[in-house]
């Protein structure tokens, strides 16, 4: 009785990015140009892994799946928000909203448990460098990714799941530019307490843990590092996990900074701008970071886009005694 006295949802009305509509044009452009730097960077990244062997490592074999974990996440929000900033009146159906949470959810939930597997390899690469081709194996890496990925979209999964057990009544005005699980859980008229525990326990264990492992294996890379004797073998060993430390840095500063604040009409504006970091920023600088000191993926780009990349470095020299391929 009591579901037949409410009118359902079938769209959310986003409240937007900005509030002033004579910027709408400006940032338009500019978030259209990061989108397709995204799309592009993370794009020639996985063409290169892929088609240059001395890249058929572990550690670009994750890096090929966090550029394509990169592409969904950003993909999942950004298109959207670009034809909200057109429109007078900012949209989304029930349906697009929840496709949304899933795709974003998972690609965020994969890229966490990636980002760990990842300072995981770099941890073998410095603290066991002789036993690197035995622990990190082929079929260990592929093992590694599949567990990543499902795990990262049954969570997802899960989560979605309990969203729509829930009823949607009146209320349908996003305060933010995506749909995310907190907003969502705001404009219920039924209970969302089950919701609210998944949450916790998904922020427990896949933010706080893969956070605690990722610190746990860079602890063991630092000492390991302040035991060798030379300076150019410290530089060296350390060169090997700077790229993954940068991006884990880029990306953990963002959610702790959205955690940590208070809840005000402000920090919902300083919200919106810390999902772009996350959500179209980090992509955009992600493929960057790997590529730029990186003497084989320049080559790999080289063969790629022929005019773009000028170098003269050799075939195959790996990073602190690790091997040239899987």
């Amino acid at each position: 009785m009591e579901h037949s006295n409410h009118t359902r949802v079938t769209e959310f009305i986003m409240q937007g990015l900005f509030d002033h509509p004579h910027h709408q044009g400006l940032f338009f452009g500019l978030f259209l140009c990061l989108y397709i730097a995204v799309v592009m960077g993370n794009s020639l990244i996985i063409v290169a892994i892929v088609s240059h062997p001395p890249l058929h490592t572990p550690m670009y074999f994750f890096i090929a799946n966090l550029a394509l974990v990169d592409i969904l996440c950003t993909s999942s929000v950004v298109p959207k928000m670009l034809e909200n900033l057109m429109q007078e009146k900012k949209t989304i159906s029930f349906g697009g909203c929840i496709i949304q949470l899933f795709v974003l959810t998972s690609s965020l939930g994969t890229e966490l448990l990636l980002l760990t597997v990842m300072s995981y390899d770099r941890y073998v690469a410095i603290c066991h460098p002789l036993h690197y081709v035995k622990l990190m194996n082929k079929e260990l890496c592929i093992c590694l990714a599949v567990s990543v990925w499902a795990v990262g979209t049954i969570n997802s999964f899960v989560s979605i799941l309990l969203v729509l057990r829930l009823d949607f009544c009146r209320l349908n005005l996003i305060q933010h530019f995506f749909c995310e699980f907190p907003t969502i859980l705001a404009l219920s008229c039924s209970s969302t307490y089950v919701n609210e525990i998944m949450i916790f326990m998904a922020d427990i264990f896949l933010a706080m843990g893969n956070f605690l492992l990722t610190i746990v294996s860079y602890c063991f890379i630092i000492i390991t590092i302040l035991k060798i004797q030379s300076s150019k073998g410290k530089q060296r060993a350390f060169s090997t996990c700077s790229s993954h430390l940068l991006v884990v840095t880029l990306y953990y500063s963002t959610i702790i900074y959205t955690y940590i604040q208070p809840t005000s009409s402000n920090s919902l504006d300083k919200n919106k701008m810390v999902a772009i970091m996350y959500t179209l920023v980090t992509p955009t600088l992600n493929p960057v970071i790997y590529s730029l000191r990186n003497k084989e993926v320049k080559v790999a780009m080289k063969r790629i886009l022929p005019f773009s990349i000028k170098s003269n470095f050799s075939k195959c020299e790996p990073d602190y005694h690790l091997p040239c391929s899987f």
